[in-house]
């Protein structure tokens, strides 16, 4: 054989190959799932490290070259640093990302119930720039909602590349959540849960799978590069005796005050600022200068406040500075965000959650010498519990702070205080602190929650009773000529005892024909291997059995007699019940 023989060839079986990992990655969620939450968990593992890069580079540049350049003016050029950074990041996020602005989360869970899932790709660039400029100059924000819509926008970007329905989209954006999430922590159970608790507000099987691999991939993305180690350096925690446990009954009603002040606090601020007549692109100028007066003084309230979560663990700050620095950090992160800056508010709850539960060691110590109990640990379920009342999230917030510490000890009073804080919060406000800015631009969550009526709507309503079945034994040609005469794209075999036994299709029997086998028996050529559906099964089910197998038809059986065939289920039969349904739900909600 020549050589341009074989290279024909080749190219003939290349493109073979090509063409069917293309129809397997079209028609097989399991590969899509595994092969796109790898690539989101990559993504945002390698953006939290480059994230984490940005910080560090911009808090090197303006606050260390900064001094260099001010020092002129002594202590005093902090004010200027922040003021700085908010007149770059104003017209940054406002020519080019406006949804840059804030602190991330309430972007996505919009993109997530308005748009399909669907983020413009320029969003993680800008949010990058913007939350790290921000967080560099001084900004009393978090690193943790910048890296969630981050990772968010690149889970999006892929679905949209490739053209992904809007189901598989939104799983791309939360799988980009939790890898962030994920990444930032050391976290992967905390990625998530906060990824299904709080972006998807559900937790189905398939989310589940995906989250959990691109949660996974971005840990170890992380680990590699990050270090394997907590998050925080804790002191170890010990339950000295079970009157220990009220105590944290007491501290979860706290926190829960605490918490729906901060979330009042923040759009109090931000109301006060939309008041203020000046172009959106200079507000963030306005409240870098507030910030920087505050850090003139309280420089603990600068960036993300990680070491001050570690003084106060360890009991390294005194009373009255912890009491001022709880009000005081909540101020300044209203303030950052209000103005229009670019952070996360979970690291500025944990800030708080952590000086507010020292400060409450101090006073039950005070107040109940004989306990003895180290401030530290209420500091340590302080930040879990904030973050659980601030939004509602109770079970990220105990994950995350398990995982971050490592202390399989500290499980019994953190579950306590924060379901406490969480129902708490929830009873007095009935949205979050990232669902309230929705709310508050007229976006009701609750109203795009409403029950998928494809799960609604079971197979029995929608089949066929009166479908034509052909004999295993009828002849290619006969049941071609009945595909021809009827239109009908498939049939269902069954044997000489009425029994199910496959199902043939146009596709089959134009194959058989091809070949001149018109005589042989629809048994040769027939599938035997066939998907069927159940009676109570939903439509939602039987579509996804549809594109999962890209078949148009599916017999309807019995459970407990899978031979015996009842019906038929079709894409048209499967839509025009859909559509019945949907449309006699809007005439019944005067819709």
């Amino acid at each position: 054989m020549k050589w341009s023989e074989i290279h024909k060839l080749l190219l003939v079986n290349i493109r073979f190959l090509k063409k069917e990992l293309l129809y397997y990655l079209r028609t097989s969620d399991a590969i899509y799932f595994l092969l796109f939450s790898i690539i989101v968990g990559l993504g945002g593992g390698f953006g939290a490290i480059l994230f984490r890069w940005l910080i560090q580079y911009f808090r090197t540049l303006f606050f260390d070259e900064g001094a260099n350049l001010l020092g002129f003016l002594g202590s005093y050029y902090v004010i200027l640093i922040p003021l700085v950074g908010g007149m770059i990041i104003g017209p940054l996020i406002h020519f080019f990302a406006r949804e840059a602005k804030g602190h991330g989360v309430p972007e996505v869970i919009s993109a997530m119930v308005l748009h399909g899932g669907t983020i413009r790709p320029r969003v993680a660039v800008v949010k990058a720039l913007a939350s790290s400029i921000c967080i560099g100059s001084g900004g009393s924000v978090g690193r943790e909602g910048p890296i969630i819509q981050i990772g968010s926008a690149i889970g999006s970007a892929l679905g949209q590349l490739f053209r992904l329905n809007e189901e598989k989209i939104k799983t791309l954006v939360a799988c980009g959540a939790a890898a962030g999430i994920a990444a930032t922590f050391n976290a992967p159970l905390g990625g998530i849960f906060f990824a299904l608790e709080v972006i998807l507000r559900e937790y189905g099987l398939r989310n589940f799978s995906s989250v959990v691999l691109s949660s996974v991939t971005a840990t170890v993305i992380s680990r590699h590069f990050l270090g394997d180690h907590p998050a925080f350096q804790t002191p170890p925690f010990e339950l000295y005796s079970l009157w220990d446990i009220p105590n944290y009954f007491v501290f979860g009603l706290i926190t829960a005050i605490v918490a729906w002040l901060f979330i009042k606090v923040l759009y109090k601020t931000e109301d006060i600022f939309n008041l203020i007549k000046i172009p959106e692109y200079l507000k963030p100028a306005l409240g870098g200068l507030t910030i920087g007066l505050i850090g003139l003084y309280f420089p603990q309230i600068f960036g993300v406040g990680y070491e001050v979560i570690e003084d106060s663990i360890n009991g390294k700050i005194a009373l009255g500075v912890i009491i001022i620095l709880i009000f005081l950090k909540i101020i300044a992160t209203s303030v950052t965000l209000g103005s229009g800056g670019s952070g996360g508010i979970f690291a500025p709850s944990l800030v708080v959650g952590a000086l507010l539960g020292e400060a409450f060691g101090h006073l039950v110590n005070l107040v109940l010498p004989g306990m003895n109990i180290p401030p530290g640990a209420f500091a340590l379920v302080g930040m879990a519990a904030l973050f659980a009342g601030t939004a509602h999230a109770p079970i990220s917030a105990i994950l995350l702070l398990f995982e971050m510490t490592g202390n399989y000890k500290i499980l019994p009073p953190l579950m306590i205080t924060c379901v406490i804080s969480a129902i708490l919060v929830r009873w007095r406000l009935k949205y979050s602190i990232y669902t309230l800015k929705l709310v508050r631009k007229g976006i009701d969550i609750g109203k795009y929650r409403q029950v998928d009526l494809m799960e609604t709507i079971s197979v029995s309503d929608a089949m066929i009773t009166n479908m034509i079945t052909v004999l295993q034994s009828d002849t290619v040609k006969k049941v071609g000529l009945m595909i021809k005469s009827t239109n009908h794209r498939g049939f269902p075999v069954l044997d000489e005892n009425g029994k199910l036994v496959g199902i043939v299709t146009r596709k089959d029997i134009n194959r058989a024909l091809g070949k001149g086998d018109d005589k042989s028996e629809i048994k040769k050529v027939m599938a035997k291997n066939i998907t069927v559906c159940y009676l109570n099964e939903s439509l939602k089910v039987a579509l996804h059995k549809m594109a999962e197998k890209n078949i148009g038809r599916i017999p309807v059986v019995e459970r407990d007699n899978t031979d015996h065939i009842i019906g038929l289920i079709t894409r048209k039969s499967l839509i025009s019940t859909y559509n019945k349904v949907l449309e006699s739900e809007k005439v019944r909600s005067g819709k």
